[in-house]
């Protein structure tokens, strides 16, 4: 490997992130720093910490490739996915950060349905943890997938070699620094994601001429790409659009709403945090649906994203840059990937620490050992989802898509119900993961009707909540009391 101005900015880039996770380490004293550092994010970093660590290196890799392929069409998605932010911000960010703090400050996801539905069995505990391990295994994988891609376009190295050199770093500042070094370490990743995805669709446009050449080369190659319905039935855009609903049981973003400082930080954060995804989702459409016209127009420098659409940024950034500039832009693919990576690896050491060794083998374990656990088991993670990774014919999209449903379908009505009625029960919170994540499981196997298995693993799992809390063993006066006491506490407009 050459020492080029590309390799030199993303050396530099990387080091900045394990030296933020180095400076983090001094912060860390007790497991609630290690998972959510303390519950002291302010509106600025919550917001992007929240963003980023949603937008994974599909932003930069599956979305611009869709767009790429199929055009406007695959706008759908961006609308759910805004919808969904939007709702998960305003109706799940308060009422989960106060309700958390009252359930003997729950610092994991299981942690919170045990305290909510005071189950002594640790049933909900341990089910909801395994499911947090299981997707997230195949989500985290999906990172890997995305840095091994960009590793191995940038440094010329093998996909097998691009794994752990673009794991590597990641896994390292997460070990070290626990959720202070996630976070603010995403807020960097978050800032460098707006800028090369705003910057790269204006070069991109400029570079053809403006925006009426661009729309003509883009009909010249088809005439649908410009068409918001190409291709789609009703079944289709309602599968683009359910995307959506997977934010509510995403639980790497619930944390960031947990670890807010407090409820009143909440609406600003919500109002930065919807900015920066509006634009970069825009952005990000952008880059594939211009690249149309750009390699329409270069067809002698199309075969890179001829063989992989998901490569068409990269390709972008190296021909329409210097190579400083393409440097930092292509650190953004980076950054993309390590931020949600790193979240999604330190909820699997949450679970693995909080819910399985402290919950159920040493609950006596002191703080600097459960700090110490977490960094074993983020360390654990990692191996299975290289492992996972490590087929090079793995997609972005695909893996993403399947994770985001078992997510949600399983936790996103759990999630929603237990803050919005008071009857619910702990035998309903069961039922409702079970069904939900059977349902995307089985669903997934026979792509019954073309329709995202999302769909009806949250449709069923809501029903599953519904029987089993109205017919099962009530809702205790305690349990009912707690929850009109957070619904006094949230400020009106919860």
């Amino acid at each position: 490997m050459s020492w080029t101005p590309l390799t030199i900015t993303f050396a530099l880039y990387i080091v900045l992130m394990l030296a933020i996770g180095f400076v983090a380490w001094r912060s860390v004293n007790t497991l609630d720093d290690y998972i959510l550092g303390g519950r002291n994010m302010g509106s600025f970093v919550t917001a992007l910490s929240a963003g980023a660590s949603d937008m994974s290196g599909w932003l930069l890799l599956g979305l611009p490739g869709a767009l790429f392929l199929s055009g406007l069409s695959e706008s759908w998605i961006a609308i759910g996915l805004i919808i969904g932010a939007w709702c998960n911000w305003k109706f799940v960010a308060g009422p989960l950060r106060v309700y958390t703090e009252r359930c003997d400050n729950a610092l994991t996801l299981p942690d919170y349905f045990t305290q909510r539905f005071e189950d002594g069995s640790r049933v909900l505990r341990i089910i909801s943890a395994v499911i947090i391990l299981a997707f997230f295994a195949v989500y985290s994988a999906s990172g890997i997938v995305a840095g091994a891609r960009l590793f191995e376009s940038v440094f010329g190295i093998s996909y097998a070699n691009a794994i752990w050199l673009g794991a590597g770093a990641t896994i390292a500042y997460t070990l070290i620094g626990g959720f202070l070094a996630v976070s603010w370490t995403d807020t960097v990743q978050a800032t460098l994601m707006i800028f090369a995805l705003i910057l790269t669709p204006i070069a991109v446009v400029l570079s053809l001429g403006g925006i009426d050449t661009s729309m003509t080369l883009i009909a010249q190659v088809d005439p649908s790409n410009i068409d918001f319905f190409k291709g789609t039935t009703v079944i289709g855009i309602v599968s683009l659009m359910a995307w959506g609903l997977g934010y509510f049981g995403q639980p790497h973003i619930l944390a960031r709403f947990m670890a807010a400082e407090s409820l009143k930080s909440i609406p600003a954060a919500r109002r930065i945090s919807m900015t920066w995804m509006v634009l970069c989702l825009f952005g990000a459409m952008a880059v594939g649906f211009f690249g149309i016209a750009y390699f329409a127009q270069h067809p002698d420098l199309a075969a890179p994203v001829t063989a992989n659409s998901e490569r068409v940024f990269i390709v972008l950034s190296g021909l329409l840059f210097n190579p400083w500039i393409a440097g930092i832009l292509l650190s953004a693919i980076l950054a993309a990937i390590m931020s949600t990576l790193s979240c999604q690896l330190l909820v699997c050491s949450s679970a693995l620490t909080e819910d399985f060794y402290k919950g159920l083998m040493r609950p006596q374990a002191g703080q600097q050992e459960l700090v110490w656990v977490g960094r074993i088991g983020v360390l654990l993670v990692s191996l299975v989802a290289i492992a996972l990774a490590s087929n090079p014919e793995s997609r972005v999209l695909g893996l993403v898509s399947y994770a985001w449903a078992g997510f949600g379908a399983a936790f996103g009505p759990v999630v929603l119900f237990s803050l919005g009625w008071k009857k619910m029960t702990g035998a309903g919170a069961l039922a409702g993961m079970v069904t939900g994540a059977v349902t995307v499981v089985v669903w997934k196997q026979f792509a019954w009707f073309g329709l995202y298995e999302i769909i009806p693993g949250f449709i069923l799992a809501s029903v599953a909540i519904i029987v089993a809390s109205r017919f099962g063993k009530p809702a205790s006066p305690a349990m009912q009391e707690r929850f009109e006491a957070v619904r006094s506490e949230l400020e009106p407009g919860y």
